[in-house]
């Protein structure tokens, strides 16, 4: 993710590099637990990584399966009717079984699925791949769910979580035509620059 995707970001410790982590390698954080700051933990747990792999952003990261299948979820503003992208990135705890690891992210009504095969990685080399989609605003609120939709505590890696605002067909209209007029501005300014003239 870009800087700038991530300073018009509406998610908050996308990444989740803040909050009360007590491990080197890894904390197991219980459904209720907010020590993960903007996050809410739901399900049975999640394993909040820092060490332990090779995360995608920063120092940490997360498997959605703790000892156990969790959730993890956040709600941020949003306005009436505007299309919004998701992005995130997955891997998997390469642990154990099984081989394909799978999500639900949620918004609202809408589920996006998402699997990853994490044949050939390591803590080393995870193998992190981004994930995208995108859902309309029903409402000022939206929440914003990523849930393990196997079983046992070997379970999706999830990290770097951002949602952006899609412009609207005529904002992007505006900035075409204002990216153009400035192009041929500078076009017109090289082409006086090369006349020459003589006496």
């Amino acid at each position: 993710m870009t800087a700038t995707a991530q300073a018009s970001s509406l998610i908050s410790n996308g990444s989740f590099e803040a909050g009360s982590f007590d491990g080197a390698s890894f904390d197991t954080i219980h459904a209720g637990n907010p020590a993960i700051s903007g996050w809410t933990v739901g399900g049975d747990s999640v394993d909040w990584i820092g060490s332990y792999w090779q995360p995608q952003d920063g120092n940490r990261s997360i498997d959605l399966a703790g000892n156990a299948p969790g959730t993890i979820s956040q709600s941020f503003a949003t306005a009436l009717g505007q299309t919004y992208l998701v992005q995130y990135w997955m891997a998997g705890n390469p642990d154990g079984a099984p081989t394909v690891k799978n999500l639900n992210a949620d918004v609202i009504v809408d589920v996006s699925a998402a699997s990853f095969n994490d044949t050939g990685f390591t803590k080393s080399n995870m193998g992190w791949t981004l994930k995208s989609f995108s859902f309309v605003a029903n409402g000022t609120t939206s929440t914003l769910t990523f849930v393990d939709t196997d079983t046992g505590p070997y379970g999706p890696a999830l990290d770097n979580v951002s949602v952006t605002a899609v412009p609207e067909a005529s904002t992007w209209a505006m900035m075409i035509l204002g990216f153009l007029g400035i192009g041929f501005m500078a076009y017109r300014r090289k082409s006086s620059a090369s006349v020459l003239r003589f006496a």
